[in-house]
């Protein structure tokens, strides 16, 4: 017998994957299209869409559907919860200002990074990234900061579950090399990620912490590889960056503890 409640979270996480179905590359889709990409039957497929479509979440013509503007309540209810991307906002449109390059904050969710506060420039990925954008964190300088100021246990849980992908030519492939990357990461306070997401992509990454110095986000400076070398990238844009981290932080400090949202401090 399952356990009370039991299969209302199984038709919650249902639920939850119908919406997340949808993307920049999938907006509208019709029913059988929606059973495919979630593994569900049409006929649970169609439950779901119809209770998404009766909340206002999901809108249909009678064959295909897609998300309406209401699902940004799911995600307003976190921003306008948490203190960190309203902290962050100003400070990465100075940072922006002055290095002219894409800046961003993100925190680590199971084994991605979210972006939770963005001032991009020009767009430098095939992909747009926008708030709620995740990628996997072994493959971004945000995601290596996050991950080599894990708690030790944590981390080997993670090496041990996650298996790095190709991602792009540059990719880390194997743990051992990964595990060396974060060590360093760890050592020297800062990431340079060359093109290991996305070809043509540097990232350049340096820690968020809160009150207990515990690492609570990352926030990054990402440019094209053609316009800015490795050299370039640590001499003119880490020192801005990580001042930048640290005016965050200052503020963090004084933050009210109600405006939190269960970012740790």
């Amino acid at each position: 017998m399952n356990e009370p409640g039991v299969g209302s979270v199984q038709s919650l996480a249902r639920g939850l994957a119908v919406i997340r179905a949808f993307n920049e590359s999938r907006p509208e889709m019709t029913l059988s299209e929606v059973a495919r990409v979630t593994d569900l039957s049409r006929a649970a497929a169609r439950r779901f869409l119809h209770t998404l479509v009766q909340l206002g979440y999901v809108w249909t013509d009678g064959r295909v559907f897609a998300l309406t503007p209401r699902v940004l309540e799911l995600g307003f209810s976190y921003l306008s919860s948490v203190s960190l991307p309203e902290i962050a906002q100003p400070h990465l449109e100075k940072l922006v200002a002055q290095v002219h390059e894409s800046v961003s904050v993100s925190v680590l969710d199971g084994d991605d990074i979210v972006y939770v506060a963005r001032v991009p420039t020009s767009r430098i990925m095939t992909v747009s990234i926008n708030i709620g954008t995740r990628f996997p964190a072994y493959a971004t300088s945000m995601g290596r900061v996050l991950l080599a100021h894990l708690p030790e246990a944590e981390l080997e849980d993670y090496l041990h579950r996650v298996q790095p992908e190709p991602l792009a030519p540059h990719t880390l492939k194997t743990r051992d090399a990964l595990r060396g990357e974060l060590d360093r990461v760890r050592a020297q306070g800062w990431c340079l990620v060359d093109q290991e997401l996305e070809a043509g992509l540097r990232s350049l990454a340096a820690p968020i912490r809160g009150r207990s110095e515990q690492v609570v986000a990352a926030m990054n400076v990402s440019s094209h590889a053609s316009r800015t070398s490795g050299e370039h990238a640590r001499r003119v844009l880490l020192p801005p960056l990580l001042e930048t981290a640290a005016r965050i932080e200052a503020d963090l400090q004084v933050a009210p503890d109600a405006r939190s949202g269960g970012i740790p401090r």
